[in-house]
């Protein structure tokens, strides 16, 4: 699967189509984690169709999802999550349907690339303030399609100085300024020692770096032990999770070893022709078994 091919299926919003029935897992499995365990579960909101939307608390709780990870907005709606009339009203929404605002992103950083346009780096000082009043502690920058960083070191450089520029006021704030991209773990650390900052991490896609053909779970180990890795996305592309390339009782493995706990958000993993909320809420019951 060429790198194109994949961040169509990592990106692209999941239709509601039928489907036929999917995999039974152990029916013990808790569908919401207790606020004093060790991980919490969530998904992007805009794998469970609702990117930027406040009915994605309503679909994640349908689902039995501990959070989801919220899409600032697009260029079309000016990153309308900026405003403060909607911050109270996902923070309403969140506590009204028990679904946390796990994390925020900022997706249309791969059409608007934050290496080249001047609109991007205003989005991610503004993220800043977006992403403590909403309670999350961070944020995801995408580093894809266009605003991909792979042998581009003159974008890179530019996204470095952007980075220093921006990381003061995520330390001053408690937030991390999160990376996920296809760099390998090298080039993540490349990044983070040049901005020398501890507002800034890797956010790792267990799925992203199975495509690019890195080893994950020396990356995962090696990342987490200099405490480099501030998030994940357990993700796979045309399969549910576990049924795909990802071997997760092997992550789950390097997890332990890097004393990882906190979010984990399921991306992606909705098979063609697959009903979402169907494969979404067994995507949740294995992620559970996986990190019981």
């Amino acid at each position: 699967m060429n790198r194109r091919t994949a961040l169509r299926q990592t990106l692209g919003f999941i239709g509601l189509s039928t489907t036929a029935s999917l995999p039974v897992l152990n029916a013990k499995s808790s569908l919401q984690n207790p606020n004093n365990q060790r991980f919490r579960v969530g998904a992007c909101d805009w794998s469970i169709g609702q990117s930027s939307k406040i009915e994605a608390f309503d679909v994640a709780k349908t689902i039995g999802l501990d959070g989801i990870q919220v899409n600032l907005g697009s260029e079309k709606n000016d990153m309308h999550l900026r405003r403060k009339d909607l911050q109270k009203a996902w923070r309403e929404a969140a506590k009204r349907t028990g679904v946390q605002i796990g994390g925020l992103a900022l997706g249309e950083l791969n059409n608007i690339p934050y290496k080249s346009d001047p609109r991007a780096e205003q989005w991610v000082q503004d993220s800043v303030g977006v992403a403590k009043a909403l309670g999350a502690k961070n944020i995801l920058l995408a580093f894809f399609n266009k605003g991909d960083l792979k042998n581009d070191p003159q974008g890179t450089q530019v996204v470095i100085e952007r980075l220093k520029a921006v990381a003061p006021k995520a330390e001053k704030a408690g937030i991390v300024l999160a990376i996920e991209s296809w760099l390998s773990a090298e080039e993540h650390m490349a990044i983070i020692d040049a901005v020398a900052s501890p507002a800034v991490k890797v956010y790792y896609d267990v799925c992203n770096s199975t495509v690019m053909g890195y080893d994950i779970l020396k990356e995962i180990r090696w990342l987490g032990k200099q405490k480099q890795i501030c998030e994940f996305h357990f993700k796979e592309n045309s399969y549910l999770l576990g049924q795909g390339k990802v071997n997760y009782p092997e992550v789950r493995k390097a997890i332990d070893d890097i004393q990882y706990g906190g979010w984990v958000h399921i991306e992606g993993a909705v098979p063609e022709g697959k009903n979402m909320l169907e494969s979404y809420t067994y995507n949740n019951k294995f992620v559970r078994e996986i990190l019981a």
